[in-house]
């Protein structure tokens, strides 16, 4: 079978569509959009980041819903959920909360992990670094990921919320990828809260859409998201823009959103688009495969 392969002109391509995409049109349906206005503190960004990347599951709207009912279980301040002052109010507070397969006594878990972890750490960058320094990126999200799940009796489905790219069936950790990336990238739209890991050691955060774009872009001949497609995603952006290669996936992960790119063949959609020539399914005269 023959092998998808970009255009050469696909970086120029790549960077045009970055260039003219209409980042406020598209912020204000990111779950990132409920998370910005706390960038002024490090701790409080980061807690409402690793809470947001735990729910960040299902479309865009369902997502900053979710969040915006959990701020508002914390009385309007996420950060109140590892107070180990407000721990008994903070059960009763989630009790009933759901989003999606994800209940309250899993996030309850999640504060008290958290709790007891800031009491000994300034932040999570510290349990991302100690794997990182031995094992790459994956490596440290794999450290990242056994700090959360913590040690002790967890409620049912609660350590499966934190997976690890070691551990088979090496998820894509769309997830917590993106929660690295919220942390470490200070240019928009991200929050720039750590500062110890380099933005050219990001993994893209391998969502459906991004799967999908970059698939059909030849960046990656696997179908099914795996972690071995984040690396092989990752490094055709990487050769592109070393230094920054996730600046793409807003871009990317919102084409696919808004109905910039719907999918299937539509000269009416896809005429304007700066990666149509790079395409699978206009380079072969094809339908979606």
């Amino acid at each position: 079978m023959r092998v998808h392969r970009p255009t050469p002109e696909f970086p120029r391509h790549l960077e045009r569509l970055y260039a003219e995409f209409p980042f406020e049109r598209s912020i204000a349906d990111d779950p990132i959009s409920v998370l910005r206005p706390l960038a002024w503190d490090p701790r409080r960004a980061e807690i409402a980041g690793i809470f947001g990347a735990t729910l960040a599951i299902g479309n865009t709207t369902a997502i900053r819903g979710a969040i915006t009912r959990l701020a508002a279980a914390a009385q309007g301040d996420i950060a109140r959920l590892v107070d180990p002052r407000w721990a008994r109010e903070r059960r009763t507070a989630l009790r009933a909360f759901r989003h999606r397969w994800i209940r309250g006594d899993q996030l309850d878990h999640l504060a008290a992990v958290l709790t007891r972890y800031y009491d000994r750490h300034p932040s999570l960058e510290s349990a991302f670094l100690a794997g990182f320094e031995t094992g790459e990126f994956a490596g440290g999200l794999d450290a990242l990921a056994r700090t959360l799940r913590g040690n002790g009796r967890a409620p049912p489905g609660y350590r499966a919320l934190f997976p690890s790219p070691l551990d088979r069936p090496r998820s894509p950790c769309k997830r917590l990828t993106l929660f690295v990336r919220w942390m470490v990238r200070d240019r928009y739209p991200d929050l720039g809260c750590w500062h110890r890991v380099p933005t050219g050691a990001l993994r893209i955060p391998l969502d459906q859409h991004v799967a999908w774009i970059t698939y059909h872009m030849g960046l990656t001949a696997r179908r099914t998201r795996s972690w071995a497609a984040v690396e092989e995603v990752s490094e055709a952006l990487r050769r592109i823009d070393p230094v920054d290669p996730t600046r793409f996936d807003f871009v990317l992960c919102h084409t696919g959103i808004s109905g910039d790119c719907p999918k299937e063949r539509d000269l009416a959609v896809c005429g304007p688009c700066s990666l149509r020539p790079d395409c699978r399914l206009w380079r072969r005269g094809g339908a979606a495969a």
